[in-house]
């Protein structure tokens, strides 16, 4: 039995663990990634022997369970051998290489050990039956963690984080530890009933101190990406068009929704004279910077072509011939529309990209004229569409990102989908037929669903 003093400071101390346990695994409720694992088993560790210490003073023990305060010692015996898991657990994520392996490996013998012993205990059997077996998983764990603080060359190696706090907290732990394991199990030595306790109050602290540190440099970290991709953000919107060409007898309108801060897609626009214009829309594959930086070096390749902009086979080989070195394994699909409006006349070429669209007398035409898609093989011909447009032809040009996105069903929104729209828009000017497609795709998809893709579009009105 405790004194009474020992007992109030048994239950401080199991009150505070306790709430750190709790505390850590509410943030890690709400936190992604290693960050919220650190957090989930750190606080299941801090919890398990918060409460352990509870049920060693059986009347703060019975203020937590009431009438079951009589499983006092079961609970102690159980969570001694079942607090070695989280243990490990969280030291399996603040660790690396080998030592992470051997970590994550000895929670499957500390798995057999804690369900044989809380089974000794729950049927009444020794409770002390195995837990010679746990004293050597749990001196020969803390050892092997020990070693690592110590050892810078292993640390290196071996640890998440190297911090001298978080070491000397560790390394007083394992030294309670390893006493109060090897005492009466293996050796005959003194014993100090608060040796354990306040190790691991110093090893609480140390670990806090610790997150705290780790979770700042994350957020500094995070704020530094966040500078860097609106200023990459603002790079990008640059390199767009910085309005919409004066072609007569053309209304046009351009939508560029990127899905993360910076994009993969790309639109550009050639004026040639008041009569003649072509305009291009690509798409890169993958997204955020690997992509927009493939897309920026569309731009660059688009001013190589500026003199054979009424060629559209021509500006496609031109583009595919500058980006060709420079892809690296991905992909860019591309199309591009030139409209004469002097001489009613379109041509059309693509490469690897959704058919252009013609709204026209009530129907809804899917123009297809694509050749391989960049990155392929270089040297590709593309095959021109010629198209005689007269006033009240409506001209989509779009990446697949308008169509592809799924409801909650997985049906995409389709073609179907799309002509819907714009049939049901067809009298309303080119801007306002963007925006009731953004919308309706929006309302397509999930509430709570993230944009799925990157999403370009260019409605050209001939009047």
């Amino acid at each position: 039995m405790l004194a009474p003093r020992a007992e109030f400071a048994v239950v401080i101390l199991g009150t505070i663990f306790v709430f750190i346990g709790v505390a850590a695994c509410g943030i890690a409720a709400v936190r992604r990634g290693n960050t919220g694992r650190i957090l989930a088993w750190f606080g299941i560790f801090s919890a398990l022997y918060g409460v352990r210490l509870f049920a060693a003073v059986p009347t703060a023990f019975s203020l937590l369970v009431g009438p079951f305060s009589s499983s006092a010692p079961q609970v102690v015996w159980i969570i001694t051998y079942v607090i070695m898991i989280p243990a490990l657990l969280f030291w399996a994520e603040l660790t690396v290489g080998t030592l992470r392996h051997i970590a994550r490996i000895t929670v499957i013998p500390a798995s057999a050990i804690a369900i044989a012993g809380t089974a000794s205990v729950l049927l009444h059997q020794s409770p002390v039956r195995f837990m010679p077996y746990n004293n050597v998983l749990v001196i020969g764990s803390l050892l092997a963690v020990a070693i690592a603080n110590v050892v810078p060359r292993i640390g290196k190696q071996c640890l998440l984080i190297e911090s001298r706090v978080s070491a000397a907290g560790t390394l007083i732990l394992a030294a309670a530890v390893v006493h109060d394991n090897l005492n009466g199990t293996f050796l005959n030595l003194r014993s100090y009933p608060f040796l354990e306790p306040l190790a691991f109050a110093l090893f609480v602290l140390s670990q806090g101190w610790v997150a705290v540190e780790k979770v700042s440099a994350d957020e500094r970290r995070l704020l530094s990406i966040e500078d860097e991709l609106t200023i990459a953000r603002e790079i990008q919107a640059s390199i767009l068009p910085s309005g919409i060409p004066e072609v007569r007898h053309l209304r046009i309108s351009a939508a560029y929704c990127p899905m993360t801060a910076v994009a993969g897609d790309f639109y550009w626009f050639i004026a040639v004279d008041p009569h003649r214009a072509g305009f291009l829309v690509a798409d890169v594959s993958g997204h955020g910077v690997p992509a927009a930086l493939i897309a920026s070096m569309i731009k660059v390749a688009m001013q190589s072509v500026v003199a054979c902009a009424d060629d559209p086979p021509s500006v496609l080989r031109g583009v595919e011939g500058t980006l060709s070195s420079q892809l690296r394994g991905q992909f860019v699909s591309a199309a591009y529309l030139w409209l004469d409006t002097e001489n009613h006349k379109a041509l059309y070429s693509a490469a690897g990209h959704p058919p252009l669209l013609r709204w026209n007398q009530g129907k809804l035409e899917s123009i297809e004229s694509n050749g391989l898609i960049f990155g392929v093989m270089s040297g590709c011909e593309y095959p021109v569409r010629e198209i005689s447009i007269t006033a009240g032809d409506r001209f989509l040009l779009y990446t697949d990102g308008l169509i592809e996105p799924e409801d909650t069903n997985g049906e995409s929104f389709g073609d179907r989908r799309l002509e819907e729209v714009v049939r049901e828009n067809q009298y309303r000017p080119s801007s306002e037929l963007s925006d009731r497609l953004l919308s309706e795709l929006r309302r397509w998809q999930p509430v709570p669903a993230a944009q799925q893709d990157d999403i370009t579009l260019i409605v050209i009105d001939v009047l």
